[in-house]
Formats: C-alpha cells, structure tokens, sequence
C-alpha cells in the first residue's frame, strides 16, 4: 500500500472523473470533501462516497461537508433538511442558555443523522469564530454569538451532538476569523488586535475545544503573531495553535483555493501553497474547487502524512462511534417550536 498523501481534495461533479479515480487511486489523500456541486440525491452521493473510498482502497478515511445550517449549507430540501443558522441559537442563549446548548446538540444530532447515511463522517462545523464590531459579514450569522463564553458553550453542544450521531465535528477557523475585515474567499483579512485582546476573546473558544478531534485555519493575518504569514502558513501561529491554544488533533488548512493566500509567502501556485502550509505545521492540505491540475499540484506540494499526523488521523477516525437510537421527529418538532416561540425561528422544516 501506497503512504497517504497529506491532502483533503474535492471533485469536480456528481461522479468520479476517470482521472479523479486515478489521481486517488495513486496519491490516497487522507480525505475527500463535497459541495453542493456534488450532492442532488441520498442515492447519488452514497454511490460517490461509495466510489471515492474504493478509489482510495480503504474505509480509513475522512469524508467530509459544510453543513452549518443558515446560509452555509451544501445539502437541502427537498431531499435534506435546512438547519437554523448558528446565531440562532446565540440569541436564544442570550436568555435560556441550557435550553439553547439542548437545542443545539439536537441540532447537530439532526445533521449528523442527514449525513452517516450518506457516508459522510465529518461536518465542518463548529464555526467557533467571535465576531467583532467592523467585521466582514463573511462569518456574521455563521457565529454564535459575540460573547466567548457562550461560543464555547454552544460549541461544545454541537460537538457531542454531531460525536453521539457517529459523525466527527472540526472547530474553526482556528485562531479565529471574527474580526477579519474583509471575506477571506477573496483579500487577505489582517488583524491588529494585541495578543493579550486576542487571547481572552478571539482564541479562547478554541481553549476551550483543544480537545476537539478536527481544526481548520483561518487564511488570516494576526500581527502580534506574526506580521507577514496569515495563520495558515506561519510556523508562529501553527505552533501558538499546539503549544498555547493546545490544540493536538489533527489540522487542516482552509481552502487552498482562496483568494487570501495570492502574494503571501508560499502563496503562488496551489502546491506551493500546500507545501507552505505543511512547512508552517499543519497535518493536511485541504483543497477543495475540484480543479485536476490544482489537486495533481497539491498532492505534489502536500507529500506525505507524517507520523504525527498518521497518529492524530487515527485518533479521530477512533472516536467515531455508531449512533444511538434516536427520535428525529421529536427533535425537529423541540427545536421548531423552541426557536419559534423565542422569536428566532424561520419556520424550517425537515
């Protein structure tokens, strides 16, 4: 067997290109990552999924999604269910903090159970960001809340929601994208906050979750760490991630792809950004517009997993758990009439 190439890629449609199946077969990246380009049916994504692990020849693999819920969903109706956006479970905290945490875990429990069957174990959520006034509104509802406490709290929920649907949770954008000024999909945000203002609002979240399986940078500039590399490519803020947030699972990049990483150092092609990111610390390489000659440069830029991140990839993949029995009518009815009642529901349904 082939080492696994330290990488999380996407693909490009509803089924594998021949050349897609190829360049898995031969790199094995550790992951494979699906958008809305990907997704018109429960039977359609199954059989990809299906197809992707048997490219890469094992089930010892990451397969993962944005489903946050809100604006920031890959999968919805008719054939899934819309889950409430972040902030709103936030505004109901902001009264009733057990009944928001029960919500929330019963929301997370609700997508875990959209995704398994799917063969989907991984949802890129909680979205552990704080915003900030001025901000770009690219985070904005996808928060919880302004309060790091209460981001903790309710991230904490979505993780043993998701944990309990045998579906692993990954924090981000670590260490932390709330005050960036402008959308990271297209400029480069760069924060000027001290680290003392920092460390007590922006990275405390991420404290607080170090325990979490998964992470993902954020392609954001933090001066007092380091002026020129945004958290993403810098061996400063990568070993602040380890060493004082505490953070030991296994890291992944934001997507390669964005605009934020153009001119930085390491910035220029999608491999040598991935060879950048994997120099700065992190485990993988996540890429994810499903462009072939990007990923064929990624896999080249991106090389091997290391031992340690072999060791936190099994680590993860350990602590998924097959679900319990569970009542998904009863749960969407609870958080319906819930976040109704309290003024914040927008009348979903599954």
């Amino acid at each position: 067997m082939t080492e696994r190439l330290a990488a999380i890629l996407g693909c490009a449609g509803e089924e594998l290109a021949e050349a897609e199946r190829i360049l898995f077969r031969e790199t094995r990246p550790v992951g494979l990552i699906l958008f809305s380009r990907n997704c018109r049916s429960p039977e359609q994504v199954r059989r990809l999924t299906d197809s992707w692990r048997d490219a890469v020849g094992t089930d010892d693999c990451l397969v993962l999604i944005d489903q946050e819920g809100g604006r920031v969903c890959r999968l919805g109706p008719p054939h899934w269910r819309a889950p409430p956006a972040a902030a709103e479970f936030g505004r109901l905290a902001a009264e009733d903090g057990d009944l928001a945490a029960e919500l929330v875990r019963l929301n997370a429990r609700l997508i875990a159970a959209d995704l398994r069957p799917l063969g989907i174990n991984v949802d890129c959520i909680p979205v552990l960001d704080v915003p900030a006034p001025g901000a770009d509104d690219v985070i904005g509802d996808r928060a919880f809340a302004a309060d790091p406490g209460l981001v903790a709290a309710l991230g904490r929920a979505t993780c043993d929601g998701l944990a309990a649907g045998g579906v692993l949770p990954v924090v981000k954008h670590v260490p932390g994208h709330g005050r960036a000024g402008v959308d990271s999909h297209e400029a480069l945000p760069v924060v000027a906050a001290g680290r003392e203002e920092l460390d007590r609002r922006d990275f405390a979240p991420f404290r607080a979750l170090s325990d979490a399986p998964l992470a993902m940078t954020a392609h954001v500039v933090f001066t007092a760490v380091d002026e020129d590399r945004p958290a993403t490519t810098s061996p400063g803020a990568v070993g602040l991630v380890r060493d004082d947030i505490g953070f030991d699972g296994l890291l992944m990049t934001d997507d390669l792809s964005m605009k934020a990483l153009t001119g930085v150092p390491g910035g220029g092609g999608a491999g040598d950004r991935a060879r950048a990111a994997r120099m700065a610390g992190c485990d993988v390489a996540l890429h994810c517009n499903g462009d072939a000659d990007e990923m064929a440069a990624v896999a080249e830029g991106a090389g091997p997993l290391d031992a340690a991140g072999r060791r936190r990839l099994d680590a993860a993949l350990g602590r998924l758990r097959e679900p319990g029995p569970f009542d998904m009518a009863a749960a969407v009815a609870r958080i319906d009439e819930a976040l109704n009642r309290a003024g914040a529901g927008r009348g979903w349904r599954p």
